[in-house]
């Protein structure tokens, strides 16, 4: 069934509105913190009424939600725009430099995904999809490079448990203002080839 002009402009619109009530709520959450996302304070900060909040959201807590898959799905596709390469390892490198990319560009996001910035959230079954999605993009990513035989190891999920865990603590320091400029960028590039080093093959590693 097709959707008419005015029905598309009147969805597009809305996906505006939608965007710019998750940036002002975003930003709320850094300056003031968790308690500063009350559908007032959002409302007067998107410059809209509360009634846009509820009606676009339920409330707070499908704000929460919003936040949480809206972060995810920046996050994808910002992975997913990564050039295609007949290397593995060249779209597995450039996926663990999207990482980075995405965190520093998006820091309120990343806080709100991975460093627990809305307290009394859980994902529901949505946004826990959303989330494994992009998880798995680093598994597929492995598992190329296994089965062309460039990475070695006990099993493409647990090799991305190690790369996640090892990157995620990284940019968590960097976006805490613990490291920054260049010398976090090159302590960032140090860390991925040591992760990635215990599973290249030999000749991998003999040329890399």
């Amino acid at each position: 069934m097709s959707v008419s002009a005015y029905r598309q402009a009147r969805l597009e619109g809305q996906d505006v509105v939608r965007t710019a009530v998750l940036d002002a709520a975003k930003r709320l959450l850094v300056e003031d913190g968790p308690a500063a996302l009350t559908v007032r304070s959002i409302a007067a900060a998107a410059g809209c009424s509360t009634k846009v909040i509820y009606t676009l959201f339920g409330g707070k807590e499908g704000l929460g939600e919003a936040l949480w898959t809206e972060g995810f799905a920046r996050f994808e596709r910002r992975l997913r725009g990564i050039p295609q390469h007949d290397d593995p390892l060249v779209v597995l490198r450039a996926g663990l430099e999207a990482y980075r990319d995405y965190a520093l560009a998006e820091p309120e996001f990343y806080r709100v995904m991975f460093m627990g910035a809305l307290p009394a959230y859980r994902p529901g079954p949505q946004a826990a999809r959303a989330a494994k999605r992009t998880f798995d993009i680093l598994v597929d990513g492995v598992r190329a490079g296994m089965e062309a035989g460039v990475l070695r190891g006990p099993g493409a999920g647990e090799i991305a448990d190690v790369l996640w865990m090892g990157i995620h603590g990284a940019v968590s320091l960097e976006i805490s203002c613990y490291f920054e400029g260049d010398v976090a960028a090159q302590r960032y590039r140090l860390l991925c080839s040591s992760l990635l080093a215990p599973f290249l093959t030999i000749d991998e590693r003999t040329t890399s």
